[in-house]
């Protein structure tokens, strides 16, 4: 089976001087569903897709229906405001949602059959109050601090939080225990021992206290794809729905293409300065174009050098300083004229740019690149006719296609 996803326009496809396109986001939902079957592929647990932070980037329905069509069975999010509109978008699988800095309308939710993790006791005594007269309980995954001292219950208060939760019944109802694993970026199941033995004595707890059955959790992406001893009931994948595996062990496929137009080009003699300051001078006659996109629409100010995006194929540098709107890149012998698409990342391997090598140039992590892309970048999704650009080529992608992708050489120079 095959998908349709809309490749870079080439040099005879370029926009005409009328047909701009603002710097856009392009979702690739066949790569979030290899990305889903990916995990599928080495876990008997059930899948939580989360996403969160609007699905790192990418558009958190789109993403959630890609994810769900692949095979996820749950859904997970930040806020509750954030499951009832996935809810709203006709998503109708369970729905987790931990945090709550919205706080949680208990009423709301209980409609909604919206989940809600507790990771403390004032959380839980607010819950159980605010649930007063709702027609059906409220569920609740309790939330164990398992070791990172961010959130979640500390195991000294366990006994406590399960003593509130039998006052709550038939407010509340417990189905969940939860926690989150510090160091598993390390891919290193020593290293996860610790928390999944905290865990499994809060289950063994919340058991003994009457509670069940329960649907027990800890692993995120990087536990998910390396460490079974973490999997429980259910593994909660968020990066590695758009391409991330954070502890870098594992070839996901990249879900996003941000594409932004070339607004001028010009030829620079030797010896010019490019940018604010001058921080970059030309060491001979070249062509320069400038892209329409900058650090107001996510592109990190701060840059290492080799930072780059693809026009027509070619990997050009980034010169000078990152400015609000517009960056300026270096195309050698050859004159990019204004229209021509530039990719600043991709999936494709090869020139284009993937999300890793952003993250490395801007000294951070990927997530910080899709997540930090700008409201004022436009969203599509790749293969809907309504989002897709009349321009563009259209090439025929399987998943084994876009996991090729995902290991295409980086760095071409």
């Amino acid at each position: 089976m095959t998908t349709t996803i809309p490749a870079p326009p080439t040099s005879s496809q370029r926009l005409s001087l009328s047909r701009m396109h603002a710097p856009t986001l392009h979702t690739i939902p066949a790569a979030v569903a290899a990305n889903t079957a990916r995990v599928r592929a080495v876990t008997s647990a059930r899948i939580m897709a989360v996403v969160k932070a609007d699905g790192y980037g990418h558009g958190s329905v789109a993403v959630a229906r890609a994810a769900v069509a692949a095979g996820a069975e749950w859904l997970g999010v930040t806020d509750a405001v954030d499951g009832v509109a996935l809810r709203e978008a006709g998503l109708d699988v369970p729905i987790l949602a931990w945090l709550n800095p919205s706080g949680v309308d208990a009423a709301q939710v209980s409609a909604a059959g919206i989940d809600i993790a507790v990771g403390s006791l004032d959380e839980m005594r607010q819950l159980i109050a605010d649930a007063a007269g709702v027609a059906d309980p409220v569920r609740v995954h309790l939330h164990m601090d398992t070791g990172m001292t961010r959130g979640g219950v500390p195991l000294e208060d366990w006994a406590e939080l399960l003593h509130i939760a039998r006052a709550g019944r038939g407010r509340i109802e417990v189905v969940g225990v939860m926690g989150h694993l510090p160091r598993a970026d390390e891919a290193d199941p020593a290293a996860n021992a610790p928390a999944v033995l905290r865990l499994r004595h809060a289950r063994d707890a919340v058991l003994r206290a009457g509670f069940g059955p329960l649907i027990v959790h800890l692993a995120a992406t990087s536990a998910a794809l390396t460490d079974p001893s973490t999997h429980f009931d259910l593994v909660r994948v968020g990066a590695g729905l758009v391409g991330i595996d954070p502890s870098e062990s594992v070839e996901l496929c990249g879900a996003g293409r941000l594409t932004a137009s070339v607004v001028h080009s010009r030829v620079a003699s030797a010896g010019t300065p490019v940018g604010y300051g001058g921080a970059f001078v030309t060491s001979n006659e070249t062509h320069l174009a400038v892209v329409g996109v900058g650090y107001a629409d996510g592109i990190p100010r701060e840059l290492a050098p080799g930072a780059s995006v693809a026009i027509d194929g070619v990997r050009c540098p980034i010169v000078g300083r990152v400015s609000m709107d517009q960056i300026v890149v270096d195309t050698g012998d050859r004159v990019v004229p204004r229209g021509a698409t530039a990719v600043v990342f991709g999936p494709e391997g090869g020139a284009v740019p993937s999300i890793r090598e952003w993250a490395r140039w801007a000294d951070s992590i990927p997530h910080t690149i899709v997540t930090g892309i700008g409201a004022r970048v436009q969203r599509g999704i790749e293969g809907d006719l309504t989002n897709r650009r009349t321009d563009a080529a259209i090439s025929s992608f399987a998943a084994g296609d876009l996991l090729r992708g995902a290991r295409g050489q980086e760095g071409v120079a």
